[in-house]
C-alpha cells in the first residue's frame, strides 16, 4: 500500500494534494492495523512525575531508579487492585540506560548493570509472571532528555533489543533536533513492526511542535499512518494544579480539533495523572479524572502507590469513571461549553448515551449546568452520578451540579 502511492505521488508534477491524500489513506490503514495493539486508552503507571531521574541510590534506595522500584511497584499493581481495574502496564521511564559504554560490542543499548543487577529481560519477567506488562523508555536523538544514550539512527536494532526483552509498551522521546523525528519516528515505527513482538508505540512528536495544535494535522496523520498508538501533544505536566489547569485549558481550547485523530488504536496523551500525591487536591484529583475520561486520554498514573491516599485511590479506582476511559466507540470528547474563568461542560458519547463532567475551574464552589441539547439529547433524560455510582432522577431541558467545589468537577452519565 505504501508503495502504491509513492509511485502515484512520483508521477504527479504538483503533488502536494496527492501526498495529503496519501498521508490520510495511509493513516487510515495504519490506524486499522494499531487497532489490536491499543483498542482502548492504556493504563498503568509510570515514574517520572514523582522519581524523575533519581540515580542515588546509596542516599534514597527506595525511591531511586532500580529494579527494586518496579518491583514493588509491580507488586502493588497487583495487591492493591489497580491491575485488576485495568491499570496493567508498568512503565520505566528515563535514566535506566548504561552510560560507558553507551552501546555494548554489538552496538545494542544496555541496562546500568548497577541499579538493575537482573537486568531487562528477568524484570520483565518478573512483570509478566504477575500479569503485568512492561514498559520502557527511549528517544528519537542522541541521547534522552536526562543524557542517557537514545536511539536516532539505532532503530532497528533497538526496537530488536526490545523485543527480545520481552518489552510490550514503548514511549519514545524526542530531546533533540526536531528535523530528525520526520524521519526518526517513522523509522522506530517499521522497527517495532518488524521486531517480531506486539508493542504499544508512544510517540511524543507532537510535543515539541509547539502549541498551536491544528498546525500539527499532517504530523497526526503520519504518526497514525506509521503505528504510533498514542502520542503527547503538549506540555509534560508537573506535580501542581497550576500545570493540571493549564493542560485542561489547552485541551480545553483544541478538543474539538484534536477529536478526528484519536480512535481504537491511536489516541491523544494529556499526560500522566497525578491523583494519589499531595500537589493536588481530592476535588482536583476527580476534575483530572473526569475530564481525562471524557477526552479518551491514557490512564497513566504519576504517583507512589505505596502513599496514594484512600480518597485518591478510590477516584483512581472508581469502575464507572473507568468505563468511560474505556467505552469500547473509542469516540474522544471535547469541552463543549465555558472558560478558565466560568464553568464548564465536557461531554464525550459513550455506549448508551453521554459522559458529562461539569466542571468548576474557578476558586469558589459554583454550580454548573448542561444544556441537554447541546450533548444531542432532548426529552427526559436520565442522570446517573459516576462518582456516588447511583441514579439522581430524570431532567428534562437542563441539568445542574450544585456547588461544584473549587477545581472539582461533577461527573455524570446521561441517558435516555
Amino acid at each position: 500500500l505504501k508503495l502504491q502511492f509513492l509511485y502515484l505521488i512520483a508521477l504527479t508534477p504538483d503533488h502536494s494534494h496527492t501526498m495529503k491524500a496519501a498521508l490520510m489513506l495511509l493513516a487510515l490503514a495504519g490506524g486499522a492495523a494499531a487497532k489490536d495493539l491499543a483498542p482502548t486508552p492504556p493504563m498503568g503507571w509510570m515514574n517520572w512525575v514523582i522519581f524523575r531521574c533519581n540515580v542515588d541510590c546509596a542516599s534514597s534506595n527506595t525511591t531511586c531508579i532500580n529494579e527494586d522500584l518496579f518491583k514493588v511497584h509491580t507488586d502493588a499493581l497487583v495487591s492493591d487492585g489497580y491491575l485488576a481495574a485495568g491499570y496493567d502496564t508498568i512503565h520505566i521511564d528515563d535514566c535506566w540506560m548504561e552510560r560507558t559504554p553507551p552501546r555494548d560490542a554489538e552496538g545494542k543499548l544496555s541496562w546500568d548493570k548497577a541499579r538493575f543487577p537482573s537486568g531487562m529481560p528477568a524484570l520483565g519477567a518478573y512483570m509478566h509472571a504477575k500479569g503485568v506488562k512492561f514498559g520502557t523508555y527511549t528517544a528519537e536523538s542522541p541521547t534522552t532528555c536526562a543524557g542517557y544514550p537514545a536511539s536516532s539512527d539505532h532503530e532497528d536494532i533497538d526496537a530488536k533489543t526490545f523485543a527480545s526483552w520481552g518489552v510490550d509498551y514503548l514511549k519514545v522521546d524526542g530531546c533533540g533536533p526536531v528535523a530528525y523525528y520526520e524521519k526518526g519516528y517513522p523509522a522506530m515505527g517499521a522497527a517495532l513492526e518488524n521486531s517480531g513482538r506486539d508493542i504499544v508505540y508512544s510517540c511524543s512528536w507532537p510535543a515539541y511542535l509547539g502549541s498551536n495544535e491544528t498546525a500539527k494535522g499532517d504530523c497526526y496523520k503520519s504518526m497514525i499512518a506509521h503505528g504510533c498508538n498514542l502520542w503527547r501533544n503538549w506540555a509534560d505536566i508537573q506535580c501542581n494544579w497550576g500545570s493540571l489547569h493549564g493542560i485542561i485549558e489547552h485541551y480545553g481550547k483544541y478538543g474539538e480539533y484534536l477529536q478526528q485523530f484519536a480512535g481504537p488504536g491511536h489516541w491523544n496523551d494529556m499526560d500522566m495523572l497525578l491523583i494519589g500525591n499531595d500537589c493536588i487536591t481530592e476535588n482536583e484529583a476527580r476534575a483530572q479524572m473526569a475530564i481525562w475520561s471524557v477526552m479518551a486520554s491514557p490512564l497513566i498514573m504519576g504517583n507512589d502507590l505505596r502513599l496514594v491516599p484512600d480518597a485518591h485511590k478510590a477516584i483512581l479506582l472508581n469502575r464507572e469513571a473507568i468505563a468511560v476511559n474505556q467505552d469500547t466507540l473509542g469516540k474522544a470528547g471535547k469541552r463543549v461549553s465555558g472558560d478558565a474563568a466560568t464553568g464548564q461542560v465536557w461531554a464525550r458519547t459513550v455506549s448508551g448515551g453521554q459522559a458529562v463532567a461539569l466542571y468548576n475551574p474557578t476558586d469558589a464552589a459554583a454550580d454548573v449546568t448542561v444544556d441537554l441539547s447541546t450533548v444531542g439529547l432532548a426529552g427526559a433524560v436520565k442522570v446517573r452520578c459516576i462518582w456516588q455510582q447511583k441514579d439522581l432522577g430524570s431532567f428534562t431541558g437542563t441539568f445542574t451540579a450544585a456547588q461544584v467545589p473549587p477545581h472539582g468537577a461533577a461527573f455524570v452519565k446521561l441517558t435516555q
